[in-house]
C-alpha cells in the first residue's frame, strides 16, 4: 500500500475536526487573537458629540473671515473648555471659547483657530488668519454612528479590533472557546529541562517546541507531559489527556522499533486507525487514529520531523477548529539563493529564510534530528517528489511559518 500524499492525509484528518462552536466571554484585553462569535454594533455615536482636533479658540467662521496677520480680528474670550468637561456657554458674534484637543465645541461655533494664529489672549484674543465653517471640526459621529455594524461575527481581534471595542465601551467579548490540545512525548531517553543529566538521556526539546508553537496558534494546552517506552502507561496517559482535550498530539514511538509504542498504544485504546505514513520528508512515519471522537496524531520524535509537521499537520487543523483563516499556512513562490544537493524520492520540506521574493537554505546539518539550524528560519521549502537536486537560480514553493 502506497504512503499518503501530505494532502491525502490533511483531507482524512480535516474530515474528523470542526469548527468549535462553544462560546465564552473574556477581558478584552485577554481577547487578542480570539475569534468573534457574533457581530459587534455600536450603541452609540463615536465621537459622541463634535470635539476640537486641537488646541485653539472656537469661534463663528463668519467673525474671522477676513482675518490676517495685519489685519487681526479681536474677540472676546467667554471661557475656556478641556477634554473632558462641557462649556454650557454659546459662541455669539464677536465672542470665541478656548478650547483644548478633544474637548466638545460649544453650541454658536462652526469652526476652529488654531492657537498658532492668535495671541493666545485669555481674556481677549487677537486672531491672525480664517478658517471656513466645519474646520478643525469633528463632527459628531465622523468614526461612526450608533447601529453601525462595527465587526463582523468570525473577525479575530487584534490590537485595532480591541481598541476600537473599547471606544465602544465593551470591557469583555464574546468568542469562540480555543481548541484544547494535549501534548505527549514519549522515549526512554527524555528528561525533563533541569534534572540533571545522566548518561544516556537527553532533555525534551519536542515537548517545549510543539507546546509554545501551538500556544503561538492560540491553542488552550491543557495537558503536556513526557512517558517512557511503556505501551501500558502511554495509553493511560493519552486516555486522561483526551478526557481534557479536544486533540492529542504525541511525539515519538511511530517507526517499526521495539520501543515504538504508538502503535500497541491504540491497539490498547480501541482507536480507530487513520493512518500510518505520509509520503514526506522530514516525518514520514507519522500515525493518526480517532479515539473517543477525538483526533490522536502521532509525530516523529526527530525534533525537526516534529516541528516540522507541527506546521504542516496540526496547523491546518487548529485553523479549522478555531475558524481562524490567518493560521492557515500560506505558500509562495521563491527563487533559490542556493542549492540543496540530495535526492529526494518523496516530497521533501528544508528549512529556509525567505525575503521578497528569494529563499536561502541555512548552512549547517538539514538532518530531521537536529533543530537548532532551524533557528531564524521563516519558512519550509517544498521540494517535489523526483527532484534530483536543488540548484541556484531554481523557483520553489515555500511554506510560510
Amino acid at each position: 500500500m502506497e504512503d499518503l500524499t501530505l494532502e491525502g492525509a490533511l483531507d482524512l484528518l480535516l474530515e474528523r475536526v470542526s469548527m468549535i462552536e462553544e462560546t465564552e466571554s473574556v477581558p478584552l484585553m485577554e481577547a487578542v487573537g480570539r475569534v468573534l462569535a457574533g457581530p459587534v454594533r455600536a450603541w452609540h455615536d463615536q465621537p459622541p458629540f463634535p470635539r476640537s482636533p486641537l488646541d485653539g479658540y472656537a469661534v463663528r467662521s463668519e467673525d474671522i473671515k477676513d482675518a490676517s496677520p495685519d489685519h487681526p480680528v479681536c474677540l472676546k474670550v467667554l471661557c475656556e473648555t478641556d477634554a473632558g468637561h462641557v462649556s454650557d456657554v454659546c459662541v455669539t458674534p464677536g465672542t470665541a471659547v478656548r478650547i483644548m484637543t478633544g474637548a466638545p465645541i460649544p453650541d454658536g461655533a462652526d469652526c476652529v483657530i488654531a492657537q498658532e494664529k492668535t495671541d493666545y489672549g485669555e481674556e481677549t484674543a487677537q486672531i491672525y488668519g480664517s478658517v471656513p465653517a466645519g474646520g478643525n471640526y469633528c463632527q459628531q459621529g465622523e468614526d461612526y454612528k450608533a447601529g453601525d455594524l462595527i465587526l463582523e461575527k468570525g473577525t479575530t481581534l487584534g490590537a485595532v479590533e480591541a481598541g476600537v471595542m473599547a471606544g465602544l465601551g465593551c470591557s469583555e467579548a464574546v468568542v469562540y472557546r480555543r481548541p484544547r490540545v494535549a501534548v505527549i512525548t514519549t522515549g526512554d531517553e527524555l528528561i525533563m529541562p533541569g534534572e540533571p543529566l545522566k548518561g544516556g538521556k537527553i532533555y525534551d526539546s519536542n515537548l517545549y517546541t510543539v507546546v509554545t508553537r501551538l500556544k503561538e496558534f492560540g491553542a488552550e494546552i491543557v495537558f503536556a507531559d513526557l512517558v517512557n517506552d511503556v505501551a501500558e502507561e502511554a495509553a493511560k496517559m493519552v486516555r486522561e489527556a483526551a478526557e481534557k482535550a479536544d486533540l492529542v498530539i504525541t511525539t515519538g514511538g511511530v517507526s517499526v522499533g521495539k520501543k515504538d509504542i504508538m502503535h500497541e498504544v491504540i491497539r490498547i485504546l480501541g482507536c480507530e486507525q487513520l493512518f500510518w505514513r505520509i509520503a514526506i520528508k522530514p516525518g514520514m512515519p507519522t500515525l493518526s487514529a480517532e479515539y473517543d471522537g477525538k483526533l490522536l496524531i502521532c509525530l516523529s520524535g526527530n525534533p525537526y520531523g516534529a516541528a516540522a509537521n507541527t506546521e504542516l499537520l496540526v496547523r491546518p487543523i487548529l485553523a479549522k477548529m478555531s475558524a481562524r483563516s490567518d493560521l492557515e499556512p500560506k505558500r509562495v513562490k521563491a527563487v533559490c539563493e542556493n542549492g540543496f544537493p540530495k535526492k529526494s524520492p518523496v516530497t521533501r520540506y528544508v528549512r529556509a529564510n525567505y525575503s521578497d521574493g528569494h529563499v536561502r537554505i541555512p548552512d549547517g546539518s538539514d538532518s530531521s534530528g537536529i533543530l537548532s539550524t532551524m533557528c531564524g528560519c521563516n519558512c519550509l521549502i517544498e521540494i517535489p517528489a523526483g527532484t534530483k537536486r536543488l540548484d541556484r537560480g531554481d523557483s520553489v514553493w515555500v511554506v510560510l511559518l
